[in-house]
């Protein structure tokens, strides 16, 4: 899937170039929906890689990670810990909405 337009004006308004090739989906997944944090992280497991067109943008830069939504962070730890192994020097991560769980919620 392509870049949503809300992150094209994330990267506008910042002025940090947009890779969209750096992070590849390497094999399909599990719908996520109903899983616990735990059957997120395996569904993930080897999902994400950096491929050779992604390894040489990467290099030892910072990267700020762009998650749509943000329910159990599965994803984006997945995809951290994708990009630092292939060598990022650090990521950021910045998500456009999170799910509240009910079992969060004080009541």
């Amino acid at each position: 899937p392509g870049a949503s337009s809300r992150t094209k004006s994330t990267t506008r308004l910042s002025g940090v170039p947009l890779q969209t090739q750096i992070l590849e989906r390497h094999r399909a997944t599990a719908q996520q929906v109903g899983l616990t944090r735990a059957a997120r992280r395996t569904n993930l497991r080897g999902a994400f890689r950096v491929g050779p067109a992604g390894q040489s943008l990467l290099g030892d830069r910072r990267v700020l990670l762009v998650d749509d939504v943000l329910t159990n962070g599965a994803t984006a730890e997945t995809c951290t810990r994708t990009l630092l192994r292939a060598g990022a020097a650090q990521v950021d991560v910045v998500t456009l909405a999170r799910v509240v769980m009910p079992e969060t919620l004080a009541v």
